[in-house]
């Protein structure tokens, strides 16, 4: 299910609900919007507001994220709302944003609508699980016939 992610609403909404943090910057964002998007085998898209950074190296090379700015002449909102519209399968998108207008064209649309905070909680829950090596098959379902008749003759075990 690809996401779109509004950036300035969920910058926003980050720092609000936690001041003392210090501010996260938007590459940070999504440098973890990308780590989370590549957990969970998805694909996604941020979108800020304004023509963004001179300097937009930042924003290379973050798997399975497209990193896009509204430009001068727009703004985030009316450019996630022409790629809801515009989307073939819109029940299979979710939409990131606090904002009602984006939640409403989302809606409409029947696409996922998730609030800014609620997504940036979920992500740093997902980021923060320890993830163990996987545990090899013969541990739970032991090893076979031939498996054991091998680690006999090696340690000279063979009766």
């Amino acid at each position: 299910m690809p996401i779109i992610v509004d950036g300035h609403n969920l910058l926003h909404s980050i720092n609000k609900a936690d001041p003392d943090s210090g501010s996260v910057s938007d590459v940070q964002l999504c440098r973890a919007i990308g780590k989370y998007l590549r957990l969970i085998n998805e694909k996604g898209e941020v979108v800020f507001d304004g023509t963004g950074p001179r300097d937009k190296s930042g924003f290379d090379n973050i798997d399975n994220l497209e990193v896009s700015f509204a430009g001068a002449r727009s703004d985030a909102d009316t450019v996630i709302e022409d790629k809801i519209k515009a989307n073939t399968a819109p029940k299979r998108l979710t939409i990131v944003s606090s904002d009602r207008r984006l939640r409403d064209a989302a809606r409409k649309r029947k696409a996922t609508v998730e609030k800014s905070l609620d997504f940036w909680d979920n992500l740093c829950k997902q980021l923060s699980r320890k993830r163990g090596i996987a545990e090899p098959k013969g541990k739970r379902h032991g090893l076979t016939d031939g498996e054991t008749d091998l680690w006999l003759k090696i340690f000279d075990l063979e009766e």
